[in-house]
């Protein structure tokens, strides 16, 4: 199998994990979860679910989530037989691993009442299964473009502290990513209503779900600060590395999106039709973002060796 037909199963395998991401985000926003009853892997029973609405968003669900486990085992098998690269074939296997995790998750979350913490967990896993889908196709491409399965490239070494600086940025975005999952997955989803106040206050009382609706928003705003200074970094002082440069200016855009979709979920909380859109626009986003800095830890890491 050659680099370039590597790449394509990579491009497909991440073009499933985004449907499978995306559809799981539209049973949690329609409350569809429970659309096939406490069954698994059938549906009241039946392969061919009922014709509501609930048990035909649960049951394409699980259609996706399965085709993406078998695309996930595919690039672990191809890129083990025919890449040499050991990058690749980590991100083909933590495709495949948390692809595995979070639908063992999802078959328990139908057949047991979860708390609001697990069935945050089970977002939190789909979201590196993202990110590794998304990290493999980044990367194959990047061999493809080189023409070869190694790449001799001369670019200058990133420094160690921008190194670190971009491994904190990753980590403290999944910290914010699995805070802001929890608040969507509990009663504190209304605990803030206005934005960029929360309840016309700058620090509310922290009670209940006003709390935990307000520490989300401001380890969101930490977060934009933090990414903000990365690609601040990631452009000014790696002028000899465009993808590091292109990179940061990404990361820093799907950012700025994310606040703003996060003012369009507070603005569309009693419009159930809009809420939804903006509600799956927030999911992707954050995923999106969270997989570009896992791709830019990788490069640092690697461009500091």
């Amino acid at each position: 199998m050659s680099t370039k037909q590597l790449k394509w199963l990579s491009y497909l395998t991440f073009f499933v994990m985004f449907f499978a991401t995306f559809g799981g985000t539209v049973v949690s926003k329609t409350d569809s979860g429970l659309g096939c009853g406490h069954e698994f892997p059938l549906c009241h029973g039946k392969f061919i679910p009922a014709h509501t609405v609930e048990s035909l968003i649960e049951y394409s669900h699980r259609l996706v989530s399965g085709l993406a486990g078998l695309c996930a085992l595919a690039v672990v098998i191809a890129f083990w037989l025919y890449s040499k690269r050991r990058d690749l074939r980590m991100y083909a296997a933590m495709t495949l691993v948390f692809v595995l995790v979070q639908a063992v998750m999802g078959a328990l979350a139908v057949i047991y009442d979860q708390s609001s913490y697990v069935r945050a967990l089970h977002f939190g896993f789909s979201l590196i299964a993202f990110a590794s889908a998304l990290m493999l196709s980044l990367g194959i491409r990047r061999v493809d473009k080189a023409k070869s399965d190694f790449e001799f490239v001369n670019v200058p070494r990133v420094s160690r502290s921008f190194r670190n600086f971009t491994w904190i940025t990753t980590i403290y975005c999944y910290v914010v990513v699995y805070i802001g999952a929890y608040v969507s997955h509990s009663d504190a989803r209304g605990g803030c209503s206005g934005w960029p106040l929360c309840n016309g206050e700058w620090i509310p009382e922290l009670s209940g779900g006003v709390g935990i609706a307000f520490m989300h928003r401001v380890a969101a705003l930490v977060l934009f600060i933090m990414i903000a200074t990365l690609a601040h970094f990631a452009y000014r002082r790696n002028l000899g590395n465009r993808e590091l440069q292109i990179l940061g200016i990404v990361a820093v855009t799907l950012c700025l999106m994310q606040v703003l979709s996060g003012a369009a979920i507070i603005a569309t909380l009693n419009n159930p039709e809009l809420y939804i859109f903006a509600a799956l626009l927030h999911n992707l986003l954050v995923s999106s973002l969270f997989g570009v800095l896992c791709y830019l830890s990788v490069r640092v890491w690697q461009l500091n060796k």
